[in-house]
């Protein structure tokens, strides 16, 4: 294995969820856990056994103390984290059935990442010995500070001639704050190598829209336009060497058909194609798909076996309650080698 250390800046954050299949509040009972994309991207990528660090802000008392003991207790770096006053931001999750949908409520106004002043971050020290920089586009949608933290942490990031990644990861409940998305995405993107997203995200997050990427709504997938959409997307910005766009065809809330396509320097590539049905949790399955492929391009020679490892990732991912992929490199592996049977491993 490379020795390769990854950096992750982004919001942690307390995760509330109703029981099962349970509406919010309809029981007396929420489920707690800690949770954040790049916070989630780091500890797939610790047990994947990368050296990864996260970055972020949280509040001087015991509830962000608890929040980076649970990113710790998987291996990440958590040295270079922020305490100071303020607070953890909150989301609830309503886990949706059949055709109703899950919902995500946010209760994350002026938490401690949202008012972290860009003099507390000194990237160039932060990245000292580091090889890739992750962020999504979630951080730069929480407030000003936190996108031109995100800014200079993306420039910081290639001025010392790192690897940037982005997950456009387009949350409209967030961009709030009298700035568009595209406005602030389209400068960060400038310095990214990687992108990663869905159709929707491109089109939100960057302004570029394809007839026929309607995966989401419609259930059905038209690969000659999402490679027309990656086209415009390398022409429009012609920094980036490789973008991914993860396709989920969304028949109802319990079954997903999940794949995932990528243009990189070698070519252009299609990803094993999985029916998930009975699905867990599907919170964190795009990070789990981020960090897959930020191990396999690390690790693997193929830019298609890198794709394929981050669809594999992202599919077991689906059946794990929680924002963490805790699926071991070996059940990855096996998967992508055909082996989905689901039974009992002795």
């Amino acid at each position: 294995m490379k020795n390769i250390k990854v950096v992750t800046f982004g919001e942690l954050m307390l995760r509330l969820r109703s029981p099962e299949h349970y509406r919010l509040f309809q029981t007396s009972i929420l489920e707690s856990t800690f949770s954040g994309s790049e916070a989630n991207v780091a500890v797939s990528l610790s047990l994947l056994g990368l050296d990864s660090c996260f970055v972020t802000s949280v509040p001087t008392n015991a509830v962000g103390e608890a929040a980076v003991q649970e990113v710790a207790k998987y291996g990440v770096n958590t040295s270079q984290v922020i305490k100071m006053d303020g607070r953890l931001g909150i989301y609830f999750v309503e886990t949706g059935a059949n055709q109703r949908p899950s919902l995500v409520v946010y209760d994350r106004a002026e938490s401690c990442i949202a008012k972290a002043s860009l003099t507390c971050y000194n990237w160039k020290s932060i990245f000292l010995g580091a090889h890739w920089f992750h962020v999504s586009g979630i951080t730069p949608a929480i407030s000003p500070l936190a996108a031109n933290a995100s800014l200079q942490a993306v420039q910081e990031a290639k001025k010392q001639g790192l690897t940037v990644s982005i997950d456009l990861n387009y949350r409209k409940k967030l961009w709030n704050y009298g700035k568009k998305a595209q406005e602030i995405m389209r400068e960060i993107v400038k310095y990214a190598d990687v992108l990663i997203a869905n159709e929707e995200d491109i089109q939100k997050s960057l302004g570029i829209t394809v007839d026929g990427t309607s995966a989401v709504e419609s259930g059905k997938l038209d690969l000659e336009s999402y490679k027309a959409l990656i086209s415009e997307v390398k022409g429009q910005f012609s920094n980036l060497s490789i973008v991914a766009v993860t396709l989920r065809e969304s028949k109802s809330a319990d079954k997903n058909g999940w794949s995932a396509c990528l243009s990189g320097k070698t070519g252009f590539y299609v990803s094993k194609h999985y029916n998930i049905e009975d699905i867990v949790d599907r919170v964190g399955t795009g990070d789990s798909f981020t960090a897959g492929l930020i191990y396999g391009l690390t690790e693997f020679d193929s830019e298609e076996t890198a794709l394929n490892f981050a669809v594999a990732a992202s599919c077991l991912k689906h059946s794990i309650s929680g924002d963490f992929n805790l699926s071991r490199k070996s059940e990855i592996l096996s998967l992508m080698q055909g082996n989905s049977s689901g039974r009992i491993g002795r």
